[in-house]
């Protein structure tokens, strides 16, 4: 396709998108694709083919780019649409299956990923080990043909819908502390597991403790090669610190913003907002640079890390910049709203998924190419 007609493909994506929304006729939220748990609404996406929409054919995906896929979620997250049902299977699970996983895994599980049936919970943070994954304590044990878990996990997202819980455990003991690691797939309904709640500060439960006690996994639940966890995770979390979330979560509560600052001329209120749509011009394009790398077959780790570290801050920017602009230029029900959403979220934004201190760390690691 001619660059124009790629322009207006995407172009057309967009609008069936808005579309979709629209029709849903949903409230924005701020944060939506961890806090708008709608499996409705997943359906009416999966039903567009808009999950697992990159992935190859073969193996009953879309067979299309990944800037394509950007447009798609751009679209969701701007609008602030339920999406969080499918959200980390389509993200991250899916293309780690697809990357690592057995003929099996990937026949049992991107089918269901596909039509939204899979919903899965990451269980990598633990109490004692914070960012830092190489010091997880939960361990897998050989079981006969299988395996047993026992640990727990903390702030696990959606856990108490999730059909799975991806698990990162030490199967082994190594002078290494990177080695040892496996990755597992774990039925959310299996004998053993325990799910507690947590409640943020508004009182909403989205996030979850999860307790493995002597949980058994059978041996081709495991993700990729036995003891090579530590070098998937890494790849693996290219595909969660890299996409649109990093940097859009609080996009409905800037748009509602940039509507009362078009109510007041003040100047202080235009420069401030015209520095975040300068940022968030920025960002997207780094958006495009880490689509396009997924695209050529590449790990983006440090293109991921950048545009993590750097989105997140944004986030909060657009939220402390609210503070100031709706107090100036008045808000209407639906700006406090998103106000409030988005002060209860961003005080994490800069840890989940990797704090700023290990973003920082991975970077400047990074070979620069």
């Amino acid at each position: 396709m001619s660059t124009a007609t790629d322009a207006d493909h995407l172009s057309d994506l967009r609008r069936q998108v808005r579309e979709v929304v629209a029709a849903a006729g949903i409230a924005p939220r701020t944060d939506s694709w961890m806090r708008g748990f709608d499996a409705s609404f997943t359906e009416r996406v999966a039903e567009r083919g808009w999950i697992g929409m990159s992935w190859p054919a073969e193996y009953g995906g879309g067979g299309r780019s990944n800037l394509e896929r950007m447009v798609v979620t751009e679209e969701l997250l701007r609008a602030g649409a339920p999406v969080t049902a499918h959200w980390t299977a389509d993200r991250q699970i899916g293309p780690a299956i697809l990357r690592v996983g057995s003929d099996e895994l990937k026949a049992e599980f991107l089918p269901g990923i596909r039509r939204g049936e899979i919903v899965v919970g990451l269980g990598m943070s633990e109490t004692e080990a914070g960012s830092d994954l190489a010091a997880v304590r939960t361990r897998a044990v050989p079981d006969g043909d299988g395996w047993r878990v026992t640990g727990a996990k903390v702030w696990t997202t959606s856990a108490h819908h999730a059909t799975h819980i991806y698990v990162l455990a030490r199967t082994s003991d190594e002078d290494a502390r990177h080695e040892g690691l496996t990755e597992f797939l774990v039925d959310s309904d299996a004998p053993g597991i325990e799910i507690r709640p947590i409640l943020d500060m508004v009182g909403e439960h989205h996030f979850n403790e999860v307790v493995f006690a002597d949980v058994p996994v059978p041996a081709g639940r495991a993700l990729g090669t036995v003891g090579q966890g530590w070098k998937q995770v890494t790849e693996q979390l290219a595909f969660e610190r890299g996409g649109a979330e990093r940097y859009l979560s609080t996009y409905p509560l800037l748009a509602a913003m940039v509507r009362s600052a078009a109510r007041v001329r003040d100047r202080a209120v235009t420069e401030r907002v015209g520095s975040l749509a300068a940022q968030l011009v920025g960002l997207r394009q780094l958006s495009v640079q880490v689509a396009t790398a997924l695209d050529a077959g590449e790990v983006p780790g440090r293109l991921a890390s950048a545009l993590k570290l750097r989105g997140t801050t944004f986030e909060k920017e657009v939220v402390e910049t609210a503070r100031y602009v709706l107090d100036v230029c008045g808000a209407d029900a639906e700006a406090s709203r998103l106000l409030v959403d988005g002060l209860a979220a961003v005080p994490g934004a800069s840890i989940r998924g990797g704090a700023s201190e290990v973003m920082r760390t991975v970077i400047g690691r990074s070979e620069v190419c």
